[in-house]
C-alpha cells in the first residue's frame, strides 16, 4: 500500500487553491504610470480600464475573478477614492493616477498593478477602524511604487513561470511544477526587509502630510497580527491556506517593525496631537459591508457549509472548523489529526462512481472497501485509502452535472471516527428554494455603545459561532478589559 502521492497531498492540504489565488501578482507590488499633471486632474482623468492594453485588461479581469469579483459599493468606493486623492497630492509623485477596485474577498490584502490600479479586499476594509488606518495601507503601496521597488517584478514573474514549465515538462509532474511556481510567487510577494522599512517610512510621511494620523500604521499592523493569530488558532495548522494570499504573507507585523513605524510617526506628530482619524466617517462608509463568505460563493455557519447558488448543504463532524477557499471547502480539528476537503470535479457518465474511486486519482485505495450507495437520493460511492501517516474515507457524490468529492483524513482511522465521517457524509443534501431565498450574508453593522454596554454585551450580539468576544476586540482594535465609551461607535458582525 503506497502513501498518497504529491498530487494527493497538494489536493488534501489545499495547496492547489493557493496556486489559483497567487495569480502572478504579488501583494504590495506596483509600477508607476504617469497620467495627469496634478492630483486634482487625476480625479477627472479617464478610467484606467479605458487606458489598459489588452494584456493589462486580461490580467485585471483574471485577478478580479480570482478574488470573487469586484465589490460594488458606491459610497465606500467614493470614500476610498477620496483618501487616495489626498495621499497622491501629499506624495512625492503627485503626477501619478490611481484607480481603486474593491475585491469581493474576505482575505486581508491590498496591492497595486503595473498600470496604476490599486486593489483592496473587503476583508481588509472590515478590519480597519478609521480612515488613517486604511490610508496607512494605501500609502505603503504607493511608497513601493515611488521607491521603484517593483521595477523588475514582472520580469521575475515571467522567469518563475518559465521555471515551473521546465520542471513540469522535464519531470513530467505538473503538480511539482505548479508547487515550484507557488513558492516562486510567495517569494516574489515578499520585499526585502530594507524595502519594507523604506516603504513604511515613506508611507507614514505621505499619510502625515495628507493630514492623517501617522500612528494608523502601527494600529493596523497590530490589529492584523492579532487577526492572523486568531485565525490560525481557529482553523488548525493545515487549514489556513488562503492566508498565503493575505497582506501579512508579504507584510509581517513583527514587533520590531511596529516599533520602527512608531518611531517614524513620532517624526511627524506627537501621540497627543496625532492628526485626523476620521473614525465616524469611515465607520459610516463600511456600515453594511459584507463580512466573511459571500453567499453566492457558499458560506459557513459553524460546522455547516451552505451553497444556495449550487443548491446543496453539508455539515462537518463535531470538532471541525471549516474554511471556504476558492477551490474547496477545507476543515480541520484543533489537534490537526483530522481534516476534510470538499470539492467538485467532472466525471463522465460512462464511468461509475465506484470505478472513479478506484481509478488511481489517489494512491492506496483499498479495492475491497469500494462501495456504491445512495445519499439522500443521490448516487454515491465510498472507499478507504491508507498511507504511511494518513488514512482517508472518501465519498464521491453525483449532484447535477458535477461529482462532489468529500474526503476525510485522519492520522488514525478508528471505527468510531469512520462512523462519524459516514454520518457527516449523510448530511449532504439538496437545499429547498425557501432555504436558498432566506440566506443572508453576514455584514459589518455599526452600533453605538449605551451607558451599560460592555465588550461582552456587544460581542453577544454578534452572529458568530465561536470566540465572539475575541473577534469583537480584534475587529475594534480593543484589548481585553478596555471600557467602551458611551455614544462611541463600534463594529459588530450580524445579518
Amino acid at each position: 500500500m503506497g502513501a498518497p502521492g504529491k498530487a494527493q497531498w497538494l489536493r488534501l492540504l489545499g495547496l492547489a487553491g493557493l496556486l489559483v489565488l497567487s495569480v502572478g501578482l504579488s501583494a504590495c507590488a506596483g509600477l508607476q504610470e504617469p497620467a495627469t499633471a496634478d492630483a486634482k486632474a487625476a480625479t477627472s482623468a479617464p478610467s484606467l480600464e479605458d487606458t489598459m492594453t489588452p494584456s493589462q485588461r486580461k490580467e485585471h479581469e483574471r485577478l478580479v475573478a480570482s478574488y470573487g469579483g469586484a465589490y460594488n459599493d458606491p459610497k465606500l468606493q467614493a470614500e476610498i477614492q477620496q483618501i487616495v486623492t489626498r495621499l497622491v497630492a501629499a506624495s512625492e509623485r503627485p503626477d501619478l493616477h490611481y484607480r481603486v477596485t474593491i475585491l469581493n474577498s474576505p482575505a486581508i490584502n491590498a496591492f497595486a498593478l503595473p498600470n496604476g490600479s490599486l486593489y483592496v479586499t473587503r476583508g481588509l476594509l472590515a478590519l480597519a477602524s478609521d480612515n488613517s488606518e486604511l490610508a496607512s495601507v494605501l500609502a505603503h503601496e504607493m511608497a513601493h511604487v515611488i521607491a521603484n521597488h517593483a521595477a523588475t517584478r514582472e520580469d521575475q514573474m515571467k522567469q518563475a513561470v518559465l521555471v515551473s514549465r521546465v520542471i513540469s515538462d522535464v519531470v513530467n509532474d505538473s503538480d511539482l511544477g505548479a508547487l515550484a511556481l507557488a513558492k516562486s510567487r510567495i517569494s516574489l510577494a515578499s520585499f526585502s526587509r530594507g524595502q519594507e522599512l523604506e516603504a513604511d517610512a515613506i508611507g507614514v510621511g505621505i499619510s502625515a502630510r495628507a493630514g492623517f494620523d501617522p500612528y494608523g500604521a502601527e494600529r493596523f499592523l497590530t490589529t492584523m497580527g492579532r487577526q492572523a493569530s486568531l485565525k490560525s488558532t481557529a482553523t488548525g495548522p493545515n487549514a489556513n491556506n488562503d492566508q498565503q494570499s493575505d497582506f501579512l504573507a508579504s507584510h509581517p507585523a513583527t514587533p520590531e517593525r511596529i516599533s520602527i513605524v512608531m518611531a517614524n510617526a513620532r517624526e511627524y506628530a506627537s501621540p497627543a496631537k496625532p492628526g485626523e482619524r476620521d473614525r465616524t466617517q469611515y465607520l459610516g462608509a463600511i456600515d453594511g459591508l459584507v463580512f466573511g463568505d459571500d453567499p453566492k460563493e457558499g458560506f459557513i455557519r459553524g460546522r455547516r457549509f451552505f451553497h444556495p447558488k449550487l443548491g446543496f448543504t453539508f455539515t462537518a463532524p463535531e470538532g471541525f472548523t471549516l474554511e471556504n477557499t476558492s477551490q474547496a471547502v477545507l476543515g480541520a480539528t484543533a489537534t490537526g489529526r483530522e481534516a476534510l476537503r470538499l470539492d467538485a470535479v467532472r466525471v463522465g457518465g460512462d464511468q461509475s462512481l465506484a470505478q472513479y474511486l478506484s481509478s488511481g486519482w489517489i494512491d492506496g485505495v483499498e479495492v475491497s472497501s469500494v462501495e456504491s450507495l445512495v445519499l439522500n437520493g443521490f448516487p454515491a460511492a465510498t472507499a478507504v485509502a491508507r498511507g504511511e501517516q494518513w488514512s482517508f474515507r472518501m465519498f464521491a457524490i453525483r449532484f447535477g452535472s458535477d461529482v462532489y468529492r468529500l474526503i476525510f483524513a485522519a492520522r488514525e482511522l478508528t471505527p468510531e471516527l469512520d462512523a462519524q465521517f459516514r454520518e457527516a457524509a449523510e448530511t449532504f443534501r439538496r437545499v429547498s428554494i425557501e432555504e436558498a431565498e432566506n440566506v443572508k450574508p453576514l455584514r459589518i453593522r455599526i452600533v453605538k455603545a449605551g451607558i451599560t454596554d460592555t465588550s461582552e454585551k456587544l460581542a453577544g450580539k454578534m452572529d458568530v459561532q465561536d470566540r465572539a468576544l475575541e473577534r469583537f476586540l480584534v475587529l475594534n482594535g480593543l484589548e481585553k478589559g478596555d471600557k467602551l465609551a458611551y455614544g462611541e461607535q463600534y463594529k459588530i458582525i450580524a445579518e
